[in-house]
């Protein structure tokens, strides 16, 4: 793993597509319990280097009821976005989407290398739809989120934009919150 964590690490692949330049940021170890597979990183952990050092880490811990020690322990949580690297802005607004060269290059390298791996978190759309397919919109997929376990656990992206979501899906509150925290503590007891 940490041949491979190193690799990537020094990955300049989407360089000239980058507006910041290629900065590839995750968390690897291959006895991790739990991995998280997200998007791609934000400004901010582009230029700190850590992953989820924002508004939304914070609110994916929160919903993890996972304090920063353990979130970035990476013997217990392991990060793999599907792009690495910061991907820029849209035009009306808004992180672009991961790079597209970046999950079919590294993905096959890395996930072979976890030997306790119990839960994968599926962190937005782009993760959602890559693991686990097309065909299905996010609000169901989240919603139906125990057909995918005890492997897979689909979430939406903690964004602040995910606050006017799940005021639209109380559900996700009440329900799907309490059984990822439950989750997640199977995956991390002996």
């Amino acid at each position: 793993m940490a041949e491979a964590a190193s690799a990537a690490r020094a990955c300049t692949v989407c360089a000239p597509h980058l507006p910041l330049g290629p900065r590839p940021i995750h968390q690897l170890h291959a006895r991790a319990r739990i991995l998280v597979t997200s998007q791609a990183p934000g400004t901010k952990a582009h230029l700190s280097g850590i992953p989820f050092e924002d508004a939304s880490g914070e609110r994916l811990r929160d919903w993890l009821g996972m304090g920063r020690d353990l979130f970035y322990d990476p013997e217990v949580l392991a990060i793999l976005p599907m792009g690495m690297c910061y991907p820029g802005r849209l035009p009306r607004g808004g992180d672009a989407p991961p790079r597209p060269e970046c999950a079919p290059l590294w993905h096959p390298r890395v996930l072979p290398r976890f030997t306790g791996l119990r839960l994968r978190l599926l962190v937005g759309n782009h993760a959602v739809r890559h693991v686990l397919g097309p065909g299905m919109p996010l609000a169901e997929r989240v919603a139906r989120y125990a057909e995918a376990l005890p492997s897979h656990f689909p979430l939406p992206h903690p964004s602040w934009r995910t606050l006017v979501w799940a005021k639209k899906h109380p559900w996700f509150d009440t329900q799907v919150i309490p059984a990822l925290r439950r989750e997640v503590a199977r995956a991390l007891s002996d």
